[in-house]
Parts: structure tokens; C-alpha cells; sequence
């Protein structure tokens, strides 16, 4: 990878803003999801999708805190167009009572952004008995994408724009488990860090299976994972306290800030130069080189076959 601070091919670098990746773009007229809106770089992205014209669904687990983010973002950007909905990713319950209330309202859907996650929690179980950072970060989207993808099927159809489905990943799909995803231990208590990793790993392999099957169908949606970049959020609040003093001590150096983090998300999302680009990994608005396992479709399909067998094992009935 390029120095930290140096431009990529796009033109942009780890110092760009998510305004800055998105000048000059009119999102007038496209609608939105982004999940984990209330807080981090989910904020930022919500409102520079918002400043740039688009209608933006924040799918949130605390909807009295996506409130207050709304009112803040409308204060900055009068006329923005912003829309609260609770969604837990932690349960598949919660997800399809999203995607049946999003459908219910009729609302279309140009943009998929997978943003929600959390990070090298204690081990604990979701709702549905899943490692909670597989459930989380993974699961819950790979669920909530298939139950939207004919609303962006459609949209995209009708209103004859590229649909964009965003998944965020991290550098950390480098450090999964040796043999990438432990299907048979996916409830492995062993190495937090490892399990994240793993989810990570994941996102990616979601993505590039996604865009697989978007160009066997012949539809005009694309899919790609990015790392946003070391971000000081609440992402690391299980951090050990002495860990987080050691790295606020050197985070002006080394980490971005908050409208930086966004950038790479907003620039997959809305930017020009991404147009018909799919199955790529992104890093600091610029394709990047992710981990070869990535590039493993066995990996990918096997990873899709086993989120769907999940997935429609909680439902109680097979869904494609």
C-alpha cells in the first residue's frame, strides 16, 4: 500500500474527506440504508450522503439515538432527508422485521451500506445462539442484503441506475483463523481477535460471491468491501484500558479522523469512478490487495452456503 498520506490512482489518499471524495456528486433522487448510523463513521457517512441529496435510512439498534444524530445532521444540512428504523443485527428476528417494514413502506433502494459492527468483544452468544461478532458483523448482513436484494433489483430496473451494495471489512480479514472460517467451531471461544478476523474475512468473501451472482443474473448492481481505516470510535471500547491510553497517546499520528474513516465509504457509495466496478476491495478510496484467500471462490460459495443454511434455520422455512 501507498504511504500514509499519499495519493492512490482515484486521485485520493488516507487523508481525504468523505466531502472531498463526493464533491461535485448529485445523490438526488437515490435512497439509502446505512446500518449503524447512530454512531462512528456511520454518522458521517448519513450525513454526507444526506449533503449530497440522498434519502438516507438509518437502520439503527438504539432509535432514540438515531433520533438525536437525525436532528443534528438536519441542522447541518437543512433539507436533508433522513429516516430512522431500529434493526438489531444481532437477530435475525430483528433483521426481517426490518426488511419487512422497509418493504412496507415502499421506499426504494439504490444503496446497501454494511457499516454496523463490533469489535473484540468478551465471547458472548447472539439471540440466536451465534458468536456475536459472526452474528453481527457477517450474519446479519448477509441476511439483511438477501432479503433487500430484489427491492434493489427493482429499483435499479425502474429507475435505471447502478445499485450499489457497500460492505465494510477490515484489515483485520488478514488475521482470521489459519484456515480462514471455522465452520464446525464458528462458537470458538479461543481468541476474540481471531473471531473478528473472521467476520471480516467474511464480509469479503459475501461480497465477492454477491457479485458473482449479480453478473450471472445480468443485474446492474455492484458489491465491494473496504477497510475504512484505524479509526478512533467506540469500535474498540472493549479495548483493556491500558491498550486504549497507549494508542490515544500516538492516535494523532497514526489514526484517521472520523470524516477520513467515512471517506473510503462514501467514495464506493457514490463516486463516478466506481461505476461497474464489483468484487473489489477498497482501502483509503483506492482498489487494494486483500488477503489471496480472498480470492478463493470455493471459500466464497461455502461461505454463502453455510449463511444461508443458518439464516434459514432460524426462519423455519427456506428462502432463496
Amino acid at each position: 500500500m501507498w504511504f500514509f498520506g499519499s495519493k492512490g490512482a482515484s486521485g485520493f489518499s488516507s487523508r481525504s474527506t468523505a466531502e472531498e471524495v463526493t464533491h461535485g456528486v448529485d445523490g438526488t433522487g437515490l435512497t439509502a440504508i446505512v446500518t449503524g448510523a447512530s454512531s462512528g463513521i456511520g454518522v458521517e457517512t448519513a450525513r454526507v450522503l444526506s449533503l449530497r441529496g440522498v434519502h438516507v435510512v438509518m437502520a439503527v439498534r438504539n432509535t432514540d439515538s438515531g433520533a438525536k444524530v437525525k436532528e443534528d445532521i438536519v441542522k447541518q444540512v437543512p433539507g436533508a432527508k433522513l429516516d430512522v428504523m431500529e434493526l438489531d443485527l444481532s437477530s435475525m428476528q430483528s433483521v426481517r422485521k426490518f426488511a419487512s417494514e422497509y418493504k412496507s413502506t415502499g421506499l426504494p433502494l439504490n444503496l446497501l451500506i454494511n457499516n454496523a459492527g463490533i469489535m473484540a468483544c468478551p465471547f458472548m452468544l447472539s439471540k440466536d445462539n451465534i458468536e456475536l461478532q459472526f452474528a453481527t458483523n457477517h450474519l446479519g448482513h448477509f441476511l439483511l442484503t438477501k432479503l433487500l436484494l430484489d427491492t434493489m433489483k427493482s429499483t435499479s430496473r425502474e429507475s435505471k441506475r447502478e445499485g450499489r451494495i457497500v460492505n465494510l471489512s477490515s484489515e483485520a480479514h488478514r488475521f482470521s483463523y489459519p484456515e480462514g472460517v471455522r465452520f464446525d467451531k464458528i462458537n470458538d471461544k479461543s481468541s476474540s481477535m481471531r473471531a473478528y478476523g473472521q467476520s471480516k474475512l467474511c464480509n469479503v468473501l459475501h461480497a465477492n460471491e454477491l457479485t458473482k451472482q449479480l453478473k450471472e443474473d445480468g443485474v446492474n448492481i455492484t458489491a465491494n468491501s473496504l477497510h475504512p481505516g484505524a479509526i478512533m470510535t467506540n469500535l474498540g471500547r472493549y479495548f483493556n484500558p491500558y491498550l486504549a491510553v497507549a494508542v490515544g497517546a500516538v492516535a494523532k499520528y497514526i489514526l484517521k479522523s472520523v470524516p477520513q474513516g467515512a471517506a473510503t465509504t462514501c467514495y464506493v457509495a457514490l463516486n463516478p469512478q466506481v461505476a461497474g466496478v464489483s468484487g473489489e476491495y477498497f482501502q483509503d478510496s483506492n482498489i487494494a490487495k486483500p488477503l489471496p484467500l480472498v480470492k478463493d471462490t470455493e471459500l466464497a460459495k461455502k461461505v454463502w452456503d453455510f449463511s444461508t443454511k443458518l439464516t434459514d434455520s432460524q426462519s423455519g422455512e427456506s428462502s432463496s
